[in-house]
């Protein structure tokens, strides 16, 4: 008998209707086990951090502890909890014996792993973080703790490492060339907490000597934390650290990781197996144990500063744990920052600098047509972007090994103006700059990609291109064919070097891009100062001098260093003298007299106008606070908020307290920022 036709097109429905009802079945069965369970009677109370990223919900909240739970429901792991009707993660934070909440706690929903993730140190930490920075404590943790991996998770430990060998006396070779290293290793081994701004010479091995004070603190029995500004430091500092100390005493800890093998990383160090940290900016969270140095290197690169709410340095965060842990603390650089020079002046630090012996036997450092014997030797000294003594010292440092050339712009011609009467050269279908992206491609513009093949200046009708900024490709093709049959590589974007080997070579390089030489460049060249020194910035020239410095810094023995820039601007003259303490006390100066950081304490609120507006008017400043603007920017509108640096816990305050009542009230949102890197 032929069976009846079945209608295939109400299966899928019946069969989903039938999953959802066994779903929402289970689902309550599983919710009315939870509620009913018994609530333990040893410390019953969980005070729960949620991550929930709203300001007004900021703060413990409060669960009971069911039986079942009580084991694992220990201070720093992962729960799910119930929230305004929603299942949510959070930390644990501390078991009660009582609770403030009148009413019936609800219970947790389940403990999602034992593991401990969340250390007392880093959660304290991320309080302080979150006050300093007026923003949320959800937000500061998810900067501190990794997602969890659950296979990664459910891996054994690796094996503790073997004894820390002894370094101490190659520790203080290493370290012998600076002025009071000694008494700091000697203050660290000993357990002490020394504070200090190293102002490392050129040419230093400062990799070396961050291991080598990472060692110090671990023969100490203390753990230590580097953090340096992007993966090629890290890359440097783990294989220093893995030639002082051995293999299994430390992790590198970095955003491109993967998540299984940083996630493994964090949990070495969370168990305490690994006592010694390097990192990027997130590494300043690390939850090392019984921590005894935190240093920074570089900490005036913009790469420290969290690009994420709420915005903080790490700086700023490895101070704080410095404080709070009890920990040495070292700011290292070429140049010295601003905020660094702070904390010399205030006596919170002091510095380690080389002798002026080291520094003039190090390098040589001059400026192109700086003397009237270079004008005379070359009239166009002072104009040309290349002068005679460019191509000469090249030509010269060849002959022993490589050299390094710095320009501030990358790519071919980056910008174009007429000929004639200088105006920008512009696109006609949108208004974008023209560029070149090749010497033998036509303009086109950088917004829209439109090719200018037959622009005329619309001011003057000239049809002629000049080009007042070139990149490191024209840069790099123009030494080419000046040195014919040398090597000339090219480090910058996304074409970055790590390093290069000895041979001679000119390798053209922008800022922060620069690779490492082997046995250091015979010579440096920085061209257009011009251009890195007209950013308008609070830290144009402060900047300036640092990349400079970093670039002088890969510098060999006894190499020079040539500046195609003006002599007489303060920035030239400190890198001329290598006197980044002098710099930085010069504009520490300046910002005292303008009232700002380090001297003030600075905040933005910026949004859409009305958003600002309405900000400003619930914010309750403190006494002798100042409010500067509206003015109108690439976000809509600005207002900076300015206090006496005495004040700037009462800011910040306030500020948090603004972030509360604007997220109660379901406002428009704005962007604060506690002490921006950039103004």
């Amino acid at each position: 008998m032929t069976p009846a036709p079945e209608q295939p097109e109400l299966l899928p429905g019946m069969v989903r209707a039938t999953a959802k009802a066994s779903q929402a079945k289970a689902r309550a069965t599983r919710e009315r086990k939870v509620a009913e369970a018994e609530i333990t009677d040893v410390l019953p109370v969980a005070r729960v951090l949620v991550d929930v990223p709203l300001a007004h919900l900021d703060r413990p909240f409060d669960y009971a502890v069911p039986v079942t739970m009580a084991e694992a429901a220990r201070p720093g792991v992962r729960v799910k909890v119930r929230f305004a009707g929603q299942d949510v993660d959070g930390y644990l934070v501390e078991r009660a014996e009582h609770s403030e909440h009148p009413g019936r706690l609800a219970p947790l929903r389940r403990v999602v792993s034992p593991e401990p993730v969340l250390s007392p140190a880093v959660a304290a930490l991320t309080a302080d973080v979150a006050e300093r920075y007026a923003g949320s404590r959800a937000d500061v943790l998810r900067l501190a703790v990794p997602a969890r991996h659950a296979t990664t998770e459910k891996e054994p430990s690796p094996a503790p490492p073997g004894p820390v060998p002894d370094t101490a006396e190659a520790g203080r070779a290493a370290w012998a060339d600076l002025e009071h290293a000694e008494a700091f290793l000697a203050h660290l081994r000993t357990g002490g907490s020394p504070r200090a701004v190293w102002s490392a010479p050129p040419g230093a091995d400062w990799p070396m000597l961050l291991a080598q004070a990472a060692a110090t603190a671990l023969a100490g029995g203390r753990g230590a934390l580097l953090v340096v500004p992007d993966k090629r430091d890290v890359v440097r500092v783990d294989q220093a650290l893995g030639a002082v100390l051995g293999e299994g005493h430390h992790v590198a800890l970095t955003a491109d990781s993967g998540p299984a093998r940083r996630y493994r990383d964090f949990l070495a160090v969370s168990r305490g197996v690994r006592r010694v940290v390097v990192g990027t900016r997130a590494a300043a969270f690390a939850p090392v144990a019984d921590l005894g140095l935190v240093a920074i290197w570089d900490d005036g690169d913009d790469l420290h500063a969290e690009p994420r709410a709420p915005y903080p340095h790490a700086r700023e965060v490895l101070l704080l744990r410095a404080e709070r842990e009890g920990a040495a603390a070292l700011v290292g650089g070429f140049a010295r920052t601003v905020e660094a020079d702070y904390l010399l002046r205030t006596g919170w630090a002091r510095p380690l600098m080389p002798s002026r012996e080291i520094v003039r036997s190090a390098l040589t450092v001059t400026v192109a047509g700086a003397s009237d014997f270079d004008v005379h030797r070359d009239a166009h000294a002072r104009a040309a972007r290349m002068p005679l003594q460019v191509r000469d010292l090249v030509r010269d440092a060849l002959t022993t090994g490589p050299v390094l050339v710095q320009t501030p712009r990358s790519g071919y011609v980056p910008s174009l103006a007429c000929e004639r009467c200088r105006t920008p050269a512009r696109c006609e279908t949108c208004s974008g700059p023209l560029a070149l992206s090749g010497p033998t491609r036509p303009p086109a513009c950088r917004w829209c990609g439109t090719e200018a093949e037959a622009w005329a200046c619309a001011e003057c009708g000239h049809h002629g291109l000049r080009a007042p900024v070139v990149g490191d490709s024209r840069t790099a093709e123009e030494l080419g064919r000046s040195f014919p049959g040398v090597r000339v590589l090219t480090s910058s974007g996304d074409r970055v070097l790590a390093e290069v080997d000895g041979r001679p070579a000119v390798v053209v390089a922008t800022p922060g891009g620069e690779p490492v030489a082997a046995g250091g460049y015979a010579a440096v060249v920085l061209l257009d100062a011009w251009l890195a020194l007209g950013r308008a910035d609070l830290r144009t020239d402060e900047e300036a001098l640092r990349r400079w410095s970093n670039a002088v810094g890969l510098v060999r023995p006894g190499g020079r260093v040539l500046v195609v820039g003006d002599p007489g601007h303060p920035a030239i003259q400190a890198l001329v003298r290598w006197d980044h303490a002098g710099f930085a006390e010069r504009e520490s100066t300046e910002r005292r007299a303008a009232h700002l950081p380090p001297a003030s304490r600075l905040a933005t609120i910026s949004g859409d106008p009305g958003a600002v507006d309405d900000a400003v008017t619930l914010l309750e400043l403190p006494e002798t606070a100042e409010v500067l603007g509206p003015v109108e920017t690439d976000e809509g509108s600005r207002v900076v908020v300015r206090v006496p640096r005495a004040r700037g816990v009462d800011l910040a305050r306030a500020l948090g307290q603004l972030q509360r009542v604007r997220s109660s009230r379901k406002l428009d949102p704005v962007r604060i920022q506690v002490d921006p890197y950039s103004l």
